[in-house]
């Protein structure tokens, strides 16, 4: 393996530790702003606006159950789908 492709793995490896990190982050700032109401907040550099609504989804599990198997694989689309998973190496310091 080239060096060159070791540190985009690692370099990717890295970046996908941080973002999963900002993620938990997000999650608790969002937590700490459920209770606010509709409307408009200002911050010293952002705004943060709340608004309220209902969405509609449709049931698959009981779709499937009043369509026939034939009729779902007929109309079912496949794609080709590419996934990148990095895992940290075990006794690898993460933050080099």
């Amino acid at each position: 393996m080239t060096t060159n492709l070791q540190k985009l793995i690692d370099d990717y490896g890295i970046l996908k530790a941080r973002v999963a990190e900002l993620a938990i982050a997000e999650k608790a700032l969002k937590a700490a702003l459920a209770d606010l109401g509709p409307g408009a907040y200002e911050g010293e550099r952002f705004r943060l606006s709340v608004s309220e609504s209902t969405r509609e989804t449709l049931d698959m599990d009981a779709v499937r159950e009043h369509l026939s198997r034939q009729f779902v694989q007929a109309h079912t689309v496949v794609t080709p789908v590419r996934t990148l998973r990095v895992a940290a190496r075990s006794g690898k310091d993460l933050a080099a």
